[in-house]
């Protein structure tokens, strides 16, 4: 037992160390998120064409499909590390004419790439373990055998954990779904340690097959959870509270601009973000005044944030008693109406007969009433306050 947690320790500390130095060693030649996906890939190529190598030999010799079918999902993880290193390198690439945004949604797409090979590997090991059931054959049992498998997991482990760190220093969605994929195959190679076991001991050769599918399943569900994760940036997810919180303080900083609405931010790869947004500004200071005020705010966001920003103002009335009256009013039937709907872009236009309310109302995305319910239950509740009330109201969603 000492032995053994000896053994646990030093095999710890050696994988740290490794992972410790490549690391530093990223970080002396002065790495950025694209070389040390490059980097990843490179020790990933390495280390899963060695598995391979082992896998398909130990496959062979004793006749396990699960096992041959293990060494293709290695070669299958070559071609994903190749595909990172593609990716990496492309999403770098300047912008240019056909490209003014760059091209970081490379990354992006390297990365679906890879689910898609996932994706290849699983159905491939379906067929072929469904194949098995259907046609048992007997397997060769080798103690041998085993522990290469049980090396071959210690190894993907390493891998599993050298990705791990890289994601968390570098955020890099590549990195995300190769430490994913290595963490699969570690549950796959136990699997087929599991199934080579119990052919042996209980002469179950059907065991192998139905194992082999059972890591097939395992190995799609992966694939489809990393494409999940991708598709989202790929067809436009709203923005993290933490950067929508960031834009929003450093624009409501100057005491001329009262509030932010319309926010939308535009993802073209890690580091290439262009947003905009409405900023409600009080209609009596000068059109110059306010200029120059937005071209600061905007400067600032791009310093801080790394965000090209585009404010548009929309000028609000403040001083006018009535308009503040009638505001007052709409926030609290609107309030009253529905807690969780806001609204902005707030005008009046006063007539002889009757009053127009303009505004745009937000609403959230699990709203499951019609918007024209909305408009007429809400029109109710204003008259209900001021019979001479007419609403113009624009019922959207946020961009955030």
């Amino acid at each position: 037992m000492k032995k053994y947690t000896k053994i646990q320790k030093f095999t710890k500390i050696g994988v740290m160390i490794l992972t410790r130095f490549l690391i530093k060693l990223g970080q002396k030649k002065g790495f950025d998120r694209e070389a040390f996906a490059v980097m990843s890939g490179g020790v990933g190529m390495v280390c899963n064409i060695f598995l391979a190598i082992f896998k398909f030999l130990v496959g062979k010799l004793s006749g396990s499909i699960s096992i041959t079918a293990d060494a293709l999902n290695n070669l299958s993880d070559v071609a994903s590390n190749t595909v990172t290193i593609a990716g990496a390198k492309l999403s770098k690439k300047p912008v240019d004419k056909e490209h003014p945004f760059g091209h970081g949604r490379m990354e992006y797409l390297s990365a679906l790439a890879v689910s898609a090979l996932i994706l290849i590997m699983g159905f491939e090991l379906a067929k072929d373990s469904i194949g098995k059931i259907i046609h048992p054959q007997e397997l060769k049992f080798s103690i041998v055998y085993v522990l290469i498998l049980s090396a071959s997991i210690l190894v993907k482990l390493w891998m599993a954990y050298f990705n791990h760190k890289l994601f968390k220093n570098t955020d890099n969605i590549n990195l995300k779904a190769v430490r994913q994929d290595s963490l699969n195959d570690c549950i796959s190679t136990l699997a087929t340690i599991v199934a080579l076991t119990l052919s042996h001991l209980f002469n179950i050769a059907w065991i192998d097959g139905v194992i082999g599918l059972a890591v097939a399943i395992i190995i799609l569900i992966g694939g489809i959870n990393i494409a999940r994760e991708i598709v989202s940036p790929l067809l436009g997810q709203p923005p993290e509270k933490e950067l929508v919180d960031n834009i929003e303080k450093i624009m409501t900083e100057p005491d001329c601009i009262i509030g932010v609405h319309d926010l939308i931010v535009h993802d073209y790869g890690p580091g290439r973000i262009i947003a905009s947004a409405h900023a409600e500004v009080p209609s009596n200071i000068s059109v110059m005044t306010l200029h120059d005020v937005i071209d600061n705010v905007e400067k600032k966001i791009n310093e801080d944030l790394g965000i090209i920003m585009c404010i548009h103002m929309d000028p609000i009335v403040v001083d006018d008693d009535e308009v503040n009256k009638y505001k007052a009013m709409a926030a609290e039937v609107i309030n009253e109406y529905n807690s969780e709907y806001s609204f902005h872009d707030f005008r009046m236009v006063k007539g002889e007969t009757h009053t127009n309310l303009i505004f745009d109302l937000i609403v959230p995305f699990c709203e499951e009433k019609e918007k024209s319910k909305i408009r007429t239950e809400l029109t109710e509740k204003f008259k209900q306050r001021d019979n001479h009330i007419e609403l113009v109201m624009v019922i959207e969603h946020s961009f955030v």
